[in-house]
């Protein structure tokens, strides 16, 4: 499958900010690190994930998972059932752990991704309807 370069204009000049496959009648859309609003990190701070680059960065805030085991940098979404416990178990390890205590928060971020997939996949789809209602072109800034 070909990935397609995805941009935004920002300031009259065109960014990357990730990649389109294509799958079935839609496309999968692969975004690198995201920030809305406050300050953005200088330009020499920001390195591509494997979100960007086709292989396995690892990068947790692209949705991707770590770069060990059999399925490194592969999606979350659509993972098997085996991999997501298999890295779930390795979040609790890790989290479990006070020497890792530099690498807990990004554990947490990634127990969550993994735990939403689970539910996703067992029907649960990860959100009890209680809250508010997703975003819509509505709640997007004006540009």
């Amino acid at each position: 499958m070909a990935e397609h370069p995805v941009f935004v204009e920002v300031g009259g000049q065109k960014v990357k900010v990730g990649t389109a496959t294509k799958d079935g009648d839609g496309f999968v859309l692969r975004l690198g690190e995201l920030s809305i609003g406050g300050t953005a990190a200088p330009a020499s701070a920001f390195r591509p994930s494997g979100a960007f680059s086709g292989g396995g960065g690892g990068d947790m805030s692209g949705g991707v998972l770590p770069n060990y085991g059999r399925s490194k940098g592969a999606p979350v979404r659509g993972a098997s059932m085996q991999d997501l416990e298999f890295y779930l178990n390795g979040c609790k390890r890790t989290l479990a752990d006070p020497s890792k205590a530099r690498f807990h928060d990004k554990e947490r971020q990634l127990m969550a991704q993994l735990e939403a997939e689970i539910a996703r996949q067992r029907g649960g789809g990860g959100d009890d309807g209680d809250g508010p209602p997703p975003p819509g072109d509505d709640d997007a800034p004006p540009f």
